[in-house]
């Protein structure tokens, strides 16, 4: 682990919430879609399964995304506005079984909100170690999805939608129509 726990996870899960959107798809379609998200990323808290809880969270994503591209002190501009906006209170929690770890809204704030803030915290962690680096968007050529790197040789290159099996694929079949040539 090259992070805290919740630094890892928040991360994984800011990536996961800003590739639900994309130029031609939209991942988070109903309060359905929200469901399932927050139920696959282990959200725990309040939620309140409504179109104005689905809209705020929508309306976040083009902000975390713009974290992707940005240079150090705009992605410290955009985390300290978050952070600052959210009313954000640092605090050691324990609950359902997790170890200590950071809190900085109630679990009883918006889910928008402790989503930013979630995003937030994690990514003033990479600031702080000058990880930003490890925030990458995908190699394939026909994807625009953003990746966090973990890996211990800052070797990851293609997001979580099968890009890498795809880039594989396409150079197999380059290899043996260069053979049969």
């Amino acid at each position: 682990m090259l992070f805290a726990h919740d630094t890892e996870c928040g991360l994984t899960v800011t990536a996961a919430l800003v590739n639900t959107a994309g130029p031609d798809r939209e991942g988070l379609p109903d309060v359905a879609a929200l469901d399932d998200f927050f139920t696959a990323h282990s959200w725990t808290g309040r939620h309140e399964h409504t179109e104005a809880e689905l809209r705020s969270v929508r309306d976040l994503r083009p902000r975390l995304r713009r974290i992707w591209h940005a240079d150090p002190d705009e992605v410290v501009a955009i985390v300290n506005g978050l952070l600052r906006e959210s009313n954000a209170l640092p605090q050691l929690i324990r609950h359902d079984d997790q170890p200590y770890h950071l809190h900085a809204v109630p679990r009883d704030a918006p889910l928008a909100i402790r989503m930013a803030v979630e995003a937030a915290m994690a990514l003033a962690d990479l600031v702080r170690s000058g990880e930003l680096s490890r925030l990458r968007i995908c190699d394939h050529p026909d994807c625009d999805n953003v990746l966090v790197d973990l890996s211990k040789n800052r070797s990851r290159r293609f997001c979580d939608a099968g890009c890498g099996n795809r880039a594989a694929v396409s150079a197999y079949r380059a290899r043996k129509a260069a053979t049969r040539s």
